[in-house]
């Protein structure tokens, strides 16, 4: 966990998926896909989070890491986000549970 920069995000990749983001605001971690739904452009390179929102740096569009609901347009589909946890300061994202987008904003 400590490699993730606060307030920022940690580009994850992997040879037989898409990456994953792992994000770290206010000491809690979220898991996302790392590729906007809208441009194909990676949200950890060249977005801006600000709060629990990461504008992607293509086409400002911008999601809410803790559920992936779109926060701007020309986003339409919502992002991708998994369950995360944290044990003995490793990050852990359940790929198959995926985080209802109902969830959060309390």
């Amino acid at each position: 966990m400590s490699d993730i920069p606060e307030d920022d995000g940690l580009k994850v990749e992997f040879p037989d998926r898409s990456p994953l983001a792992v994000w770290l605001v206010e000491d809690k971690v979220f898991v996302t896909d790392d590729t906007c739904t809208h441009g194909q452009a990676s949200l950890t390179d060249g977005g801006m989070l600000d709060g629990f929102i990461i504008e992607c740096g293509l086409h400002l569009g911008a999601f809410d890491i803790r559920d992936g609901r779109v926060e701007s347009a020309p986003c339409t589909k919502p992002l991708t986000v998994y369950a995360a946890s944290v044990l003995d300061g490793d990050v852990y994202a359940d790929l198959v549970t995926l985080v209802e987008i109902e969830r959060h904003h309390g």
